[in-house]
């Protein structure tokens, strides 16, 4: 059986363009998974880089899939939903990844699968996803603004931002990074997250949680009005 692909497209519009926006995000997520090959999809709305709820960014909008094997992930641009955002862009960046290691469920699935954690020493990306428990939320968000500040100075981050299906409740984060060893520092290392970490288990934040670790195959395109190519 084919390892999952993963496609990250994430676009950005003009704000005269952001009600075209809200309106392909009402369309929902079903078209895109009756598409074959397609096992797992979420239209994601962003935010910035200080992961609060006071932070979307409604000028930039993701869609995030995984397909049953390389040869299906490639056709990933034919997609209806990726035409249709692509019609509205201003700019766009894509990112071909591979699991390298997955923990937790997101919508009560494994999106990822479970592979076995494999050691990977070029560049990767680390999704975070989280459902919040309501009475727990307002002792997250006030925990969230130094962890949100040493991932983004983080030494080896290249982009990081917010993602999430809902401002408040389920949201999580994207990066990417020079070098597996620059994410295993930051996680390990950082004391920020560090303690966000002991905090999580210590006061149970998350009804549900996923964090992945993904291996970059390739990438085009401009992110943030940034060129970020990381093609072999």
């Amino acid at each position: 059986m084919s390892p999952p692909i993963v496609t990250l497209h994430v676009w950005g519009i003009s704000t005269r363009r952001v009600p075209r926006a809200f309106a392909l995000m009402a369309r929902g997520n079903g078209s895109i998974r009756r598409a074959p090959g397609v096992t797992f999809a979420k239209q994601l709305g962003t935010g910035g880089d200080r992961f609060t709820v006071t932070d979307p960014d409604p000028r930039h909008w993701a869609l995030l899939c995984v397909w049953d094997g390389e040869a299906r992930a490639a056709r990933a641009d034919e997609l209806d939903a990726v035409r249709r955002w692509d019609r509205i862009a201003d700019e766009r960046w894509r990112a071909d990844l591979s699991p390298l290691s997955s923990r937790g469920r997101w919508a009560k699935q494994e999106p990822f699968g479970n592979p076995e954690p494999a050691r990977y020493d070029g560049p990767v990306a680390a999704i975070t996803r989280a459902r919040l428990v309501p009475r727990k939320a307002l002792t997250f968000w006030r925990a969230v603004p130094p962890v949100a500040a040493s991932l983004s100075s983080a030494g080896g981050v290249l982009a990081a931002f917010g993602v999430g299906e809902s401002p408040i409740g389920l949201q999580g984060t994207f990066s990417v990074w020079e070098s597996a060893q620059a994410l295993r520092t930051y996680a390990y290392d950082g004391p920020e997250h560090q303690r966000a970490i002991e905090r999580t288990e210590r006061e149970g934040w998350y009804g549900e949680e996923l964090f992945a670790r993904l291996r970059v195959l390739r990438t085009d395109g401009a992110l943030h009005g940034r060129t970020l190519d990381l093609s072999p």
